[in-house]
């Protein structure tokens, strides 16, 4: 009985220094009240990715998703977090109290409305890495 509640005991530490651990990938697309094609392709190539190759993480928690209006006062924290102007998307992988922002909006502007295959292929990439 001792060996049995012990092993639990050791089994459910393990678990919570390993849940601890796990990374987490918070996606942020920020827009401006009027959008171009461009930055409506962001959003939508953003989503298609997402529910493409992260449903289950998204629906763990794994990864969440955010879309943020840079107008709207109520996202004022997180516009000048982000330093967000306009159209933007971020990538922020948490691992504990660790954070590392990466600024997507380059690569999303330059791919995703003419190239958008480039674009989902180069942010599912990106996702993948961040969550090793």
């Amino acid at each position: 009985m001792k060996k049995s509640f012990l092993f639990i005991i050791l089994f459910l530490a393990t678990a919570a220094v390993f849940a601890q651990k796990q990374t987490k990938l918070k996606i942020i697309y920020f827009h401006s009240e009027r959008r171009c094609p461009t930055c409506i392709s962001i959003e939508d190539n953003t989503k298609k990715t997402l529910n493409t190759y992260f449903a289950k993480q998204l629906k763990d928690g794994t990864i969440s998703f955010q879309v943020l209006n840079v107008e709207d006062t109520k996202n004022i924290n997180m516009v000048e977090k982000y330093e967000a102007e306009g159209s933007s998307l971020f990538l922020t992988s948490i691992n504990g109290k660790k954070e590392s922002t990466i600024d997507f909006t380059n690569f999303a502007f330059s791919y995703s409305r003419n190239q958008a295959e480039k674009f989902i292929s180069g942010l599912k990439a990106e996702i993948e890495k961040n969550l090793k």
